[in-house]
């Protein structure tokens, strides 16, 4: 059974930097890894994701600031955020979908909180 399971997530000023963890277990190999948030009130959305064979790409609103990447020796995938803003507070999710395991996979979301 894939599982993932986030870390890192708290509270920061503006202007700070945190970084997210996703451990996963259950496969090995990917087709996507990716992050996504939720804000209050609003849907989810994807914040940056790692295609194989394509690369990394981001939502325009974390370009320049967020870098995801990825430690396949570890099965980990990470979330570098830094410059962080209060538009940038929501419930961040890891996403998954296996190369030779049929669906979709969620962590179950850690919060990050940017505030003065």
């Amino acid at each position: 059974q894939v599982q993932l399971v986030e870390s890192g997530g708290g509270l920061v000023q503006p202007g700070g930097s945190l970084r997210l963890s996703c451990a996963a277990s259950g496969a090995r190999t990917w087709y996507t890894m990716a992050w996504y948030r939720q804000a209050p009130g609003k849907q989810r959305e994807l914040v940056a994701t790692i295609t194989s064979g394509v690369g990394a790409d981001y939502a325009d609103a974390v370009k320049g600031r967020f870098t995801i990447s990825s430690d396949s020796a570890k099965n980990m995938w990470y979330l570098q955020m830094n410059s962080l803003n209060l538009e940038d507070t929501a419930v961040y999710y890891c996403y998954a979908k296996p190369r030779w395991i049929p669906g979709d996979y969620w962590g179950q979301g850690t919060q990050v909180t940017v505030s003065s």
